[in-house]
């Protein structure tokens, strides 16, 4: 079997892997919606969905520094990584002794093709398509749902100190036009850094949008950054959901639609 994934890296197996490590928490959950459980032997520290996992998976460290040794004494067939969340001297490193599979999610159609590679990849076939065709379904439903929604303007802040926003070629950009949430910053390259104080210059958002995670974002960040704005509404979301591809996009349309009914009743998370 020959796959390859989303930088390009071939993979050669001779037989199905039986020993998986993911260092990406998004993978973790896929890997566990698709039954894969069994095959899992190590994790990160963030990849905290099952939350049964942190007590029967070991914790190799977390998505920039990893236990080199922990995972050579694990000899896994296969580790899965990202791009954006694993550094390339990692992947280097762990594709000196195993296969590693590098994923690059900016999209649905990306995070579905994913999903189809690991049924194959890890004999979850069967899974893999009825996953796909419940996320085909919710995706009609919500795009059904958001058609008679009024566009809003929004910014999607990722880091702090350097003020950091989402910008095209992003998960999370797609996931804002799914949303019809116009991202102001759509013309910067994936995750860039910007001055506060012109925000009303770069597009004057209705929404300022903080999540969860990356970066845990609290009142005082809103109240900062409120001072350049026109009274501009701030806004918590579960970064988890805008951000975290594989099956967790199964679960993401009725959050989608929660944040929706909110914003244009214009009542508080």
């Amino acid at each position: 079997m020959v796959f390859i994934d989303n930088l390009g890296n071939q993979l050669s197996f001779n037989t199905k892997p039986k020993k998986v490590i993911s260092l990406v928490p998004a993978i973790s959950e896929t890997l566990y919606d698709l039954n894969a459980e069994e095959l899992i032997v190590g994790i990160t520290q963030h990849c905290v969905h099952p939350p049964h996992f942190k007590h029967t998976k070991q914790i190799i460290g977390d998505q920039h520094k990893i236990d080199i040794n922990a995972i050579k004494a694990l000899q896994p067939d296969l580790i899965f990584c990202n791009k954006g969340e694993n550094t390339l001297e990692i992947v280097q490193q762990l594709q000196t002794f195993t296969q590693v599979y590098v994923t690059n999610i900016q999209s649905i159609k990306d995070t579905k093709h994913f999903i189809k590679n690991i049924g194959l990849l890890l004999n979850r076939r069967t899974d893999a398509d009825l996953l796909l065709r419940k996320i085909d379904l919710k995706l009609e439903d919500f795009k059904f749902y958001i058609k008679n929604c009024t566009p809003k303007k929004v910014a999607y802040f990722t880091g702090y100190h350097p003020w950091k926003v989402a910008g095209n070629n992003t998960y999370i950009d797609e996931m804002l036009t799914l949303c019809k949430l116009s991202n102001i910053y759509q013309n910067l390259e994936q995750y860039s850094e910007i001055n506060p104080k012109r925000i009303r210059h770069d597009g004057d958002p209705e929404v300022l949008l903080f999540p969860s995670a990356p970066f845990p974002f609290k009142d005082e960040h809103a109240f900062e950054i409120s001072e350049y704005t026109n009274r501009s509404s701030a806004v918590f979301v579960d970064g988890e959901t805008f951000s975290g591809f594989g099956s967790r996009l199964l679960r993401a349309f009725d959050y989608f639609k929660t944040v929706r009914n909110r914003l244009d009743q214009g009542t508080s998370f």
